[in-house]
């Protein structure tokens, strides 16, 4: 059975840093894992993709800001976020699918089967 769970969220300054992670149980391997996050008034959106092979996937709006990675040999999902914006704003959600790990990265919600319950990040201006 596959357990997610997400920390290191947090409120900071226009500019600051900050890294997520997400701790995992029942991830091999094999996997395919991304970052989404949702604004209180928004809909659920991928961030940040990784394959178990180290294929990545960026949104266009974080390229060049967030780095996405998996530390061997737990898999513990992070994702680095630099040069926060007030628009990052939101909760952060890690989600993982151990079915698509042949596929190309994926930043869309169906394709990922397993979710942990969010950290809140707060970048203010």
């Amino acid at each position: 059975q596959v357990q997610l769970m997400e920390s290191g969220g947090g409120s900071v300054q226009a500019g600051g840093s900050l890294r997520l992670s997400c701790a995992t149980s029942g991830v091999y391997s094999r996997y395919l894992m991304g970052w989404f996050r949702q604004a209180l008034d928004g809909e659920r959106e991928g961030v940040a993709a990784i394959r178990g092979d180290g294929a990545t996937k960026y949104a266009d709006s974080v390229k060049g800001r967030f780095t996405v990675s998996v530390d061997d040999p737990d898999n513990t999902l992070y994702l680095e976020m630099n040069n926060l914006k007030p628009e990052d704003t939101a909760m952060y959600y890690c989600a993982a699918d151990l079915r698509r790990w042949f596929s190309p990265p994926s930043l869309a919600r169906d394709a990922f089967g397993y979710w942990g319950q969010g950290t809140q990040v707060t970048v203010s201006s």
